[in-house]
């Protein structure tokens, strides 16, 4: 499975890393050039969203319904040690 870590300068073209990350998710979450993988795609999602961007808050609550408590306790873990490391 295709694993991308962003760090905080990452940008693709004008966008800005809360876009960046939010793309991460919906690469995850629809299985762009990888497996398909909720758990990746909330964290992503979560990461995207606490750097402000509002279609990621709204595209983590859709995705979340489709989650398990574990998925979304493990997601949740995922987000919170990547936002302690950058």
């Amino acid at each position: 499975m295709a694993r991308f870590e962003m760090n905080e300068t990452s940008t693709m073209g004008c966008e800005t890393r809360a876009d960046v990350f939010c793309e991460m998710g919906l690469m995850y979450a629809a299985g762009r050039g990888c497996d398909v993988d909720l758990v990746a795609a909330h964290k992503w999602l979560n990461i995207a969203a606490i750097k402000g961007s509002d279609r990621a808050a709204a595209l983590r609550a859709d995705l979340s319904s489709n989650m398990t408590k574990m998925q979304l306790a493990q997601a949740l873990r995922e987000a919170r040690e990547w936002m302690t490391m950058h």
